[in-house]
């Protein structure tokens, strides 16, 4: 009885709510409501907002492609799924009152749940996952989107409910196979003081046009730090030892970097073994480092600088033994070797289109498909893998494909492989990364490690350092440096931390 009771009372509630929308006298409104149900017909309206979005580009573009990825699945789900099991015939619309100036031609399929409310609250909860301001200007667009289907008497108000309840839930669980990216600074564990360069009088700052730097982030760093030394890499002479002659020629305070991700590595590099402050400007296209160490932007960098704001972090260090003997690179981000630097490669000419996490996963496939799996071993133990990840520091999510970085001084590597070992393993790393259980996948191993010995049987492969291919070798030792590098960072932002 209390089953029915329920029912009864959800369906009073139903009939008052839509016949009391239907007795709204008639306004301008009425076309504004059937029209814009008609602009969300096959989410037509949420592809022209998420092209929108993935125009402003950063967090919005993000939110876009998470947005898309939770309309197909919500529609898939309302649809395809809840409809058929569901069936509920829709409202007598033409009955009411002033339904006339608003009807739209009845749908066929089953009126609960309601699919455009679904897809509605799927794409605006997507968004706001990644851009909440890019969310909160698409909620009330959402929110019509929804009232419109009651509006022009296709839905009982219930459906819609249902349907936008469908729709964050298949949004907010997007969040489990593909995480959130944190945008704030890495965490560091040492804060120290530094030369507090005016005008950056003492920094040698060294830029490198090929890695992406313009010529108007050039000249803003000229202006901002007129006292500076700035210089321009040689392309056709080894960066390393540019540095070091121009260390010894100037003598500087401090050194600074405007480029890519390699280019701050090489610097990194040369700051660590003259023991000077590094300085990191972005310059490049995705600026991970400077995005890590808090300073995203040009202004903040120099607000270090002038201010002598610094902080102790972290590298990672690889010794490369091969056919042309023994190298060591060091590196701010990450190193891979086996189809690493093939998704590296394709997720960052993706990356800047759909978003890191499409793209590291298209990446990952691509590379599997056609990928063989390496054999050797790791710390002296037996193993075949198909790829190998080393990062600096702490990532995040640890179950998950790794999306940012928590930490950058833990005295760890963050090293991650998929395993080969087992039958069906990339069979069965594709499902578990597709139902967010990859964590759980006996073929994917991630653990922290002070130190990793690889050593790969067979041909010589490539090293990937930071993005970039700079040698191949059969022993790869990797290890972490830990307090190796002071880097300038604003005191803004490490009290965000």
């Amino acid at each position: 009885m209390q089953g029915v009771t329920l029912r009864e009372r959800r369906r009073s509630a139903d009939r008052a709510l839509f016949h009391r929308s239907g007795a709204l006298r008639p306004s301008p409104a009425d076309p504004f409501f059937r029209e814009l149900g008609r602009a969300a017909n096959h989410s037509v309206l949420w592809l022209g907002c998420a092209a929108v979005c993935a125009a402003a580009g950063g967090r919005a573009r993000r939110g876009a492609v998470r947005g898309l990825l939770s309309v197909a699945g919500a529609s898939t789900l309302a649809n395809g799924v809840l409809k058929p099991l569901l069936p509920r015939r829709r409202p007598p619309a033409r009955t009411a009152p002033h339904f006339a100036r608003r009807i739209v031609p009845t749908p066929r399929s089953s009126s609960f749940p309601s699919g455009h409310a679904a897809s509605a609250a799927a794409f605006a909860t997507g968004v706001a996952l990644e851009s909440p301001v890019a969310g909160a200007a698409l909620a009330p667009l959402a929110a019509a989107v929804a009232y419109s289907r009651v509006h022009t008497g296709v839905h009982w108000p219930s459906d819609v409910v249902v349907g936008a309840a469908v729709g964050v839930a298949v949004a907010l669980s997007t969040r489990r196979w593909w995480a959130v990216r944190a945008d704030e600074p890495a965490a560091v564990r040492t804060e120290v003081a530094a030369p507090a360069l005016r005008d950056g009088d003492g920094l040698l700052l060294v830029i490198n046009p090929g890695a992406g730097s313009s010529d108007q982030t050039a000249d803003l760093l000229r202006r901002g730090l007129p006292s500076a030394r700035h210089l321009t890499l040689d392309i056709d002479i080894d960066p390393a030892t540019q540095l070091d002659d121009l260390v010894a020629a100037h003598r500087p305070a401090a050194l600074g970097v405007c480029g890519g991700d390699g280019t701050v590595a090489v610097v990194a590099a040369a700051a660590r073994a003259h023991r000077l402050p590094l300085a990191v400007f972005p310059g490049g296209t995705l600026n991970h480092f400077a995005r890590d160490l808090g300073v995203a932007d040009i202004d903040a960098t120099m607000r270090a600088v002038t201010g002598g704001y610094t902080t102790v972090v972290g590298l990672g260090e690889v010794t490369v033994t091969g056919a042309g003997g023994t190298g060591t690179r060091l590196f701010v981000n990450t190193a891979g070797i086996g189809g690493y630097p093939d998704a590296v490669r394709l997720r960052e000419r993706w990356e800047p289109r759909i978003g890191k996490w499409p793209a590291a996963a298209l990446a990952m496939i691509d590379v599997l498909r056609t990928a063989e799996p390496m054999k050797g071993a790791l710390d002296g133990i037996p193993t075949s893998w198909w790829l190998l990840f080393a990062g600096n520091g702490r990532y995040t999510p640890r179950d998950q494909v790794p999306m940012s970085r928590a930490a950058l001084d833990t005295g760890t590597l963050d090293v991650r492989y998929l395993s080969a070992d087992r039958r069906w393993s990339r069979v069965r790393l594709l499902y578990a990364a597709a139902t967010g259980t990859l964590g759980a996948s006996p073929v994917y191993r991630q653990h922290d490690n002070a130190a990793l010995s690889v050593r790969v049987d067979g041909p010589a492969v490539a090293l990937a350092v930071d993005g970039e291919a700079p040698v191949d070798g059969t022993v790869f030792d990797f290890r972490a440096l830990p307090s190796a590098l002071l880097v300038y960072r604003s005191r803004v932002d490490q009290s965000l931390l």
